[in-house]
């Protein structure tokens, strides 16, 4: 199906998803060596893969002074989308331990990688957070993050959504207003 949007008559062109997913694979994780993601992220890429690494500005404490620095949201891993050919080009990159996986590699759901890629794309603050079981499951109904679905948390006295990557056994919170989510139960 072909759709013309806007005026700059710029064509997308829609595949089904059963097509998407034959012709550029699944989402899988991959745990990495300790500082290695970003080399991971740029290595994947440079051989024809799509990888996602999902970053969190943080404030570091220096000696002398404070430093915002884009450190990986989930230490130790990163995203790829492939297929099972492509698996042994990427168990063979440098800093690539395993595709995460019991006992064989395991693809992410793509709603799991979608509202990890959302929460990244707003201006919010974004910062890992430990793989929490309680809070009453949310959906955001207004702001930039409309639709999105996790748990509610409060962390420092702000509201927060933690999303989680349940493969991976790792999670990440955005903060938010309170009125700007609905219960989902």
């Amino acid at each position: 199906m072909v759709t013309i949007l806007g005026q700059d008559q710029k064509i997308f062109l829609k595949q089904d998803q059963e097509t998407a997913h034959k012709t550029l694979g699944e989402w899988y994780a991959l745990q990495t060596h300790f500082r290695h993601e970003k080399q991971v992220r740029d290595r994947l890429l440079a051989v024809g893969l799509e990888p996602f690494l999902p970053l969190s500005k943080q404030c570091r404490q220096w000696s002398d002074r404070k430093v915002w620095m884009n450190l990986p949201l989930f230490a130790g891993y990163c995203f790829a989308r492939l297929t099972v050919d492509n698996s042994p080009v990427v168990l063979r990159t440098a800093g690539v331990l395993r595709i995460v996986g019991t006992p064989k590699p395991e693809p992410i759901p793509a709603e799991e990688i979608a509202a990890i890629q959302q929460m990244c794309s707003v201006n919010r603050i974004v910062e890992p957070c430990d793989y929490l079981i309680e809070g009453s499951w949310v959906e955001v109904a207004r702001g930039p993050l409309t639709g999105l679905r996790g748990q509610l948390v409060r962390k420092a006295n702000h509201h927060a959504i933690v999303i989680r990557a349940n493969l991976i056994h790792q999670a990440a919170l955005v903060h938010i207003d309170a009125d700007e989510v609905v219960s989902l139960q």
